[in-house]
């Protein structure tokens, strides 16, 4: 039994119609992504833009925090507020009250080894 292909206009016909009502579909389907998603692009480039600013800021900071954090600013900071050199401070000895004596130490113990060559 062969099989026989349909090769009538009716045929045709139909198949042309529901290929254009797909195409028609797809090109709906593509302009409503693109109607609600217009806004995605504008939005992501301002978002760019406050990456950039905010990188740059924060390179700025950066400088400005290790500008003011260099071993002279900080010493003359801390002459500033009355803070004053370790050698130059005054010492004073007290005796440590309240720590416990250290536990006297155990008796030895020796240990013994044994070696056999075979």
């Amino acid at each position: 039994m062969t099989a026989r292909l349909d090769l009538s206009a009716a045929t045709w016909r139909a198949r042309a119609i529901r290929y254009v009502a797909i195409y028609l579909l797809l090109a709906l389907a593509l302009v409503a992504a693109r109607y609600f998603t217009q806004d995605v692009r504008p939005d992501l480039r301002a978002a760019q833009e406050r990456e950039a600013a905010l990188t740059t800021e924060r390179d700025e900071l950066e400088l400005r925090v290790q500008a003011l954090s260099t071993p002279q600013r900080v010493r003359d900071w801390a002459f500033a507020n009355g803070m004053r050199r370790f050698a130059e401070a005054p010492k004073t000895t007290a005796e440590l009250t309240g720590v416990p004596a250290p536990r006297p130490l155990s008796a030895r113990t020796t240990v013994e080894v044994t070696t056999a060559w075979r």
